[in-house]
C-alpha cells in the first residue's frame, strides 16, 4: 500500500482549526514512514472565510497539490465547504462531511442564501457520503473545541495509520490541558465509523 499515493483534501472555514487537522494528519503520515507533501492554505484564513488544506502522502510524492477530480478523501468541517469543494474528489472518493452550517458573509448580509439541500447535491455528485455530527460528539468528549479531532476519529480507519501513531501526535500537538478531551473525541470519531463500516456490512 506504500507505493500508491493517498490525497486527502480537508476544507471549513477560519476558525475550525483546518491548518492543526492537516498539521496532525501530515504528522501522522510522517510517523508511520511515509514521503509527505502538505500544501499551504488558501482561501480567506480569517474566521468565516473559506480554507483548503491538502495532504498528500507515499513512497515519494513530488508535490502537495491536489488535482481537481484526484482526491481519495474529502473531509469537511463545514457542509457548504464540502459541496464547493467536492469538485476534488475522484468519482469513487470519500466526503466525510460535518453536519454544521455556518453562513458566509454574504448570507450574514442578505445577499445570499444558504442552500437547503447540499447533502443532497453532494450524494448526486459523490457515491459515498459520510454525515457526521461533529458537535455533538465534541461535546460529549468534553469540549466542543475538539470537533475537528472528532473529524480525524471518523477519518482514521480509511487510512493505514496505526491508532498508536494517531494519539502519539494528538497528544504532542493540542495543548496539554485538552489532552484527554482531544483523545476522547478522536476515539468516539472512529467508533462511530467503525460502527458505520458493521452496518454497511449487514445491510
Amino acid at each position: 500500500m506504500r507505493e500508491r499515493t493517498f490525497n486527502v483534501v480537508i476544507v471549513g472555514v477560519g476558525g475550525q482549526g483546518i491548518l492543526l487537522t492537516s498539521d496532525i494528519l501530515a504528522e501522522v503520515a510522517f510517523e508511520e514512514g511515509y514521503d509527505v507533501k502538505k500544501s499551504e492554505i488558501h482561501g480567506m484564513a480569517q474566521r468565516g472565510g473559506s480554507v483548503i488544506s491538502e495532504v498528500r502522502f507515499g513512497e515519494k510524492v513530488y508535490s502537495p497539490l491536489i488535482k481537481k477530480g484526484e482526491a481519495d478523501i474529502l473531509l469537511a468541517l463545514e457542509k457548504l465547504e464540502a459541496l464547493r469543494f467536492s469538485i476534488y474528489l475522484k468519482k469513487e472518493g470519500i466526503a466525510i462531511v460535518n453536519n454544521l452550517e455556518i453562513p458566509p458573509l454574504g448570507v450574514n448580509l442578505g445577499k445570499e442564501k444558504y442552500p437547503r439541500d447540499i447533502f443532497s447535491r453532494i450524494e448526486h455528485k459523490i457515491s459515498r457520503v459520510i454525515r457526521v455530527e461533529a458537535i455533538t460528539m465534541a461535546k460529549k468528549a468534553g469540549s466542543p473545541k475538539t470537533m475537528n479531532v472528532v473529524m480525524l476519529g471518523v477519518l482514521s480507519p480509511f487510512l493505514p495509520f496505526s491508532i498508536s501513531s494517531w494519539e502519539k501526535v494528538i497528544k504532542k500537538r493540542v495543548p496539554s490541558y485538552s489532552t484527554e478531551f482531544n483523545i476522547r473525541a478522536f476515539k468516539l470519531g472512529r467508533t462511530y465509523q467503525e460502527q458505520e463500516k458493521k452496518l454497511e456490512k449487514l445491510s
